[in-house]
Order: structure tokens, then sequence, then C-alpha cells
């Protein structure tokens, strides 16, 4: 009787500890699943695909995301370092950077923005890249996509960037758009949506060349799938393996959040004006020349890739000293 005794206490001691365990486990998951992943983007073109999602999450109780828009883009970098934030929306080629900085720590899911940079000139003397030979070019981005996109096209084009044109850059989009709207015969590079904001500012500024179209027509007999980028939107590799589930979601979401901005281009520009991104009479006209997209996938590796190739053939700190390797690319399994 004792034996019996001592057997079924075993085992309901054995029982206890395996649900103890289990519901141990099964509360840690709950956490997880409640705790809002932290998401950062950049007022523009990035933060204005993500707007659907930012609203929806305003009208939830128990918040999946908590996302912060940002208007530097030195405001993010240290937060994904430091693992303060989860997602981010960053430019392409600083994905690169964040990858061999943190040796491998941080992965790409996919492309959110291609080609959003133009020529915008108070005149109408440029329309072709070498009518730019001998011009001051007012710029900013130096030291990231827009300067390197610009000098690419310009040697593309048989012009030196450093003795056949004058590139005056400065330190931000708003600063080089004065410097435009200052000059007679002002010449800038700018992003969206800030040509679309010169545009409404002085009726004789016209877009004279896009970049986009300018580095197509330059790959178009090569096969290595390159093409203008602006910005993709990463992870760290952490929270990539632990939370599987939430990525698949977040990416899902983020792709109709997407096509909501595209494709309801009233109802997007009121609340990307209603969150602060930009205006919302500047979002409607400009949304449609942001190239804002979702590419994920093998087309995400190829066509990122190849553009990481370009910039890192004309100045291998632009991508962070060399190449990202495979696991850099976030290809989700079926």
């Amino acid at each position: 009787m004792k034996k019996k005794l001592s057997i079924v206490l075993v085992l309901s001691l054995i029982v206890s500890l395996f649900v103890g365990c289990t519901s141990k486990e099964g509360n840690q998951q709950a956490t997880e699943k409640t705790e809002a992943v932290k998401v950062m983007a950049l007022k523009g073109p990035t933060a204005m695909g993500m707007v659907k999602m930012i609203s929806d999450e305003k009208d939830k109780k128990e918040k999946n995301y908590e996302f912060t828009i940002s208007s530097s883009v030195d405001e993010i970098t240290p937060k994904i370092v430091n693992k303060e934030v989860d997602i981010a929306a960053v430019p392409a080629n600083l994905a690169s950077v964040l990858y061999n900085n943190t040796k491998g720590e941080v992965v790409t899911l996919a492309i959110n923005t291609l080609g959003v940079l133009y020529i915008v000139q108070n005149g109408d003397t440029i329309h072709s890249v070498d009518d730019l030979r001998g011009k001051t070019i007012y710029a900013s981005g130096k030291g990231a996509t827009p300067e390197y996109a610009l000098n690419y096209i310009l040697k593309g084009n048989g012009i030196d960037p450093n003795k056949d044109v004058n590139i005056e850059y400065k330190s931000e989009h708003t600063e080089c758009l004065a410097a435009l709207l200052n000059d007679k015969n002002g010449i800038a590079l700018l992003p969206q949506p800030f040509v679309t904001t010169a545009l409404t500012k002085d009726k004789n500024l016209r877009v004279a060349l896009n970049l986009t179209k300018e580095w197509d027509a330059l790959n178009k007999n090569k096969k290595d799938g390159s093409t203008l980028i602006t910005g993709v939107v990463v992870a760290r590799k952490d929270f990539v393996d632990k939370h599987q589930e939430q990525v698949k979601s977040f990416l899902e979401q983020y792709k109709k959040s997407i096509d909501f901005t595209n494709d309801n281009i009233d109802e997007a520009a009121k609340l990307i004006g209603e969150e602060g991104i930009v205006p919302e009479a500047i979002a409607k006209k400009a949304i449609p020349e942001c190239n804002i997209t979702f590419i994920a996938g093998n087309e995400m590796k190829e066509k990122l890739s190849g553009y990481l190739k370009v910039l890192y053939d004309a100045n291998a700190k632009s991508v962070g000293g060399k190449m990202p390797g495979e696991d850099f690319y976030y290809i989700q399994e079926n």
C-alpha cells in the first residue's frame, strides 16, 4: 500500500512540475505576444507607406506596434545598435553599414522605396545629364545615397563630379531647397516629397531629370538587377530569430499599408498630414512620384545586392567597407 502511495505521489509531483513548466512557458509566450514591436521610420516616403499601420494602431487597446517617426536617420542608428528598436526603415546603404558594423546583427526584410531623387531647375535649360556639365548643383546627402547616386550617373555619362560640375553640398534637404529658391538659375538634387514642396513654392521651377530613369538607362544592358533604391526596412537579427511569426505578420501588414498608400491617395494623404509626416496637400501630389513599394524575398536580394555593388565599386565605405553576406537578406521560409 505504501509503495502504491509513493508511486502516486511521485507521479503527481512529476505531473505538477510538467504542468507548472508548461504554464510558465505559456505565460512567457503570452507576454511575448502582447509586447509591442518597436518600429521607427523617417519622415518622408518610408513613413508615408507605413501610415495605415500607424493609424490603425491608435484604435487598439492592446498595441501590436509602438511607432516612432524620426526626422533624422542619426536618431535611428544608435537605437538599432543599442537594441532599443526592433524594426526600422533606413536608407539602403545604411542597412549594409549597420550589418557590417554590428558583425551581421542586422537583416534586411524588404525594399520599401525605390528612387526618389530628381534634378530640379529654376529655368528650362537642363534636358539631359550632359546639360549639367559646368553647372553648380545644390545637393544634400553627402556620404549617403544622394551623393553616390548623383556621382554614378554623372560618371556614367562621362562627367567628372570633381572637375566638370560644382556640387555644393548642404547639411539638410530644407537648406538645399532654400538655396534653389533663392537662385534664379538654380539647379538642385532633391528627393520627394521636397520636390513637390519646391514646385508649389515657385512656378518657375521644373523637374529636369529623374535619376531613377537615368540610372536604369545606364543599366539597361546589364544583368545585375541593379536599380536605384532609396530605402529598406531592417530588423535586428536576434529579434527576427526569436519572433518569426511577428516578423511575418509585420511584413504582411506593411505590404497592405503600402498598397493602401498607393491605391488610396486622398485617404492616405489625409492620414499622412494628421501624423505630421508631411502636409496633406504635399502628400497628395507627392505620393505618385515617391516610388513607395514593397519588394521582399529573392527579388529584394537581387535588386539590393546589385545596387549595393554599384555603391561599393564607387566607395567601399558607403556600404560599410565590404559587401554584406548572404545572411543580410531575409528570405522568408514558406
